[in-house]
C-alpha cells in the first residue's frame, strides 16, 4: 500500500500542492498535519503514520524535510519506517529506499543532513533579524493590554494601597 505523509509548518500554509503529488503518486491513505518541524504534533502524526504501515507498504513524501527539521528526527523516522519493513519514497528527491544499498542510504543520510543545516540557517536568521529589529526600536512579541496611561493609573493605585 502506498502511504502518503504531508506536512506544513503553520497553519496559513497550504497542504494542497503535497496532497495533489501525493494523489498523483497513487497514496491510497495520507497522514497530513499543519504544524511546526518541532511540534510534538507532528511527532503524533509521524507516530501514527508508523504504527498504520505494514511490511511492504510504500511511504510517500514529497520531500525528506516533511517528515521532520532535525536529523534525528528523520533519521529516527526512516529507521522505523525500515523496521516495519516498508520503504520510504521521496519525490522531490528522487530517492526511494526500495532498493536497500549504501548508495541510498548515504543519500538519505545527506539529505537529512541538509534539511538540518536549512533549519539552523533559518533560526540563525531569524534571530539576526530580530536581533536587528530591536536594535532599531521594534517591539517584539505581544502588545500590551493595557496604554501606558492605563498602566501608571494602575501603579498609582497600587501604591495606594489597593488591592491588584
Amino acid at each position: 500500500m502506498k502511504v502518503g505523509f504531508a506536512r506544513v509548518s503553520t497553519q496559513e500554509q497550504d497542504l494542497q500542492v503535497q496532497l495533489s503529488k501525493l494523489g498523483v503518486h497513487g497514496c491510497e491513505k495520507v497522514f497530513q498535519g499543519k504544524q511546526s518541524g518541532a511540534s510534538i504534533k507532528n511527532d503524533e502524526k509521524l507516530k501514527d503514520l508508523i504504527n498504520f504501515i505494514r511490511e511492504g507498504d510504500e511511504v510517500i513524501v514529497t520531500r525528506l524535510d516533511r517528515l521532520g527539521r532535525s536529523l534525528k528526527t528523520i533519521l529516527e523516522a526512516i529507521e522505523s519506517i525500515h523496521k516495519k519493513g516498508a520503504c520510504l519514497n521521496i519525490i522531490d528527491g528522487s530517492l526511494n529506499t526500495k532498493n536497500d544499498n549504501p548508495f541510498s542510504t548515504a543519500m538519505i543520510n545527506l539529505c537529512g543532513v541538509f534539511a538540518q543545516l536549512e533549519r539552523d540557517l533559518i533560526k540563525a536568521r531569524t534571530a539576526e533579524g530580530r536581533e536587528e529589529a530591536k536594535a532599531k526600536g521594534k517591539h517584539m512579541g505581544r502588545m500590551s493590554a493595557l496604554s501606558d496611561k492605563q498602566a501608571k493609573e494602575l501603579y498609582k493605585d497600587k501604591l495606594n494601597g489597593e488591592s491588584i
